[in-house]
């Protein structure tokens, strides 16, 4: 007896998978036509305070070293498509403005610990 599932075939449970089963693979087009983005890593690429003097021109690192007003080093991770500054390794003894969109706790103790500024930018 078939319990009202029709007398040609039995029910059959989940026959596409519960839930969003599939979405990498069998309903992929589905996936891909009406909700883009739903799958891969988040993009958020992360820069550590050593390297921020990379991002800056040689000779604006000569000229920030000779400069002895205490006049602050602006770097820009944001356009160098490093969007996170974490705090590992030394910063410089020398004061720097560092925009990035986002901060972690400890790079931001470092640079202020320098006499520096973290500047959120969107």
């Amino acid at each position: 007896m078939s319990h009202n599932h029709s007398h040609m075939g039995k029910h059959r449970k989940h026959l596409r998978g519960r839930g969003n089963a599939g979405s990498l693979h069998r309903r992929r087009s589905n996936f891909n036509s009406y909700h883009p983005g739903y799958s891969g890593k988040s993009f958020c690429p992360t820069v550590d305070l050593d390297k921020l003097w990379t991002l800056v021109s040689e000779q604006t690192q000569i000229n920030a070293a000779k400069n002895k007003t205490g006049a602050a080093l602006i770097t820009d991770a944001v356009r160098s498509i490093n969007y996170k500054v974490l705090g590992n390794r030394k910063l410089p003894k020398q004061p720097v403005i560092v925009k990035a969109k986002f901060f972690s706790r400890r790079a931001e103790e470092k640079i202020k610990h320098v006499d520096g500024a973290c500047v959120l930018v969107a």
